[in-house]
């Protein structure tokens, strides 16, 4: 079973990963865009974006989605964090997941941005990079994680 970090630790994901487009997601399976605006019923779902795939249709039923993957086929694509960002915001309280080609030194960005778990290409660098998370002590900027800037806290 693959590993991930989640919420701050190394765990199996019990969800599988998406197949291909002409078929219909098997129960746990993570569901393409396409496949995922098919389904009659979106209790429970999991949803993975790519590259360029704007999370406005998930919208309207963040509270229904269990997992929303964001998928980094290239780790200078960034366009996942501003994804991330823009849920959060939206008010996605589930389970936001990076997966694919991000590096470990992105890892504290990702979280800020809000995603909570990270599913890696390589699962030989879980432990590194579940402890770069604690890289920072302190941030300057608004994020998710912190909404308010570190002059605003003084």
């Amino acid at each position: 079973m693959p590993r991930l970090i989640r919420d701050g630790a190394i765990v199996d994901d019990a969800w599988l990963a998406p197949g291909p487009e002409n078929t219909v997601p098997k129960a746990g399976q993570i569901a393409s865009l396409d496949q995922w605006l098919q389904l009659a019923d979106k209790k429970g779902s999991a949803v993975q974006l790519e590259p360029g795939q704007q999370p406005d249709p998930l919208f309207e039923y963040l509270d229904q989605i269990q997992l929303v993957a964001i998928n980094f086929p290239v780790f200078t694509d960034g366009r996942g964090f501003s994804y991330a960002r823009e849920l959060r915001d939206r008010g996605y309280r589930g389970e936001l997941r990076a997966t694919g080609n991000f590096i470990r030194d992105q890892l504290t960005y990702l979280h800020r941005c809000g995603f909570n778990a990270f599913q890696l290409a390589d699962e030989r660098g879980l432990e590194a990079a579940l402890d770069s998370l604690g890289d920072f002590s302190e941030v300057y900027q608004a994020a998710v994680d912190q909404p308010l800037p570190l002059f605003r806290r003084r």
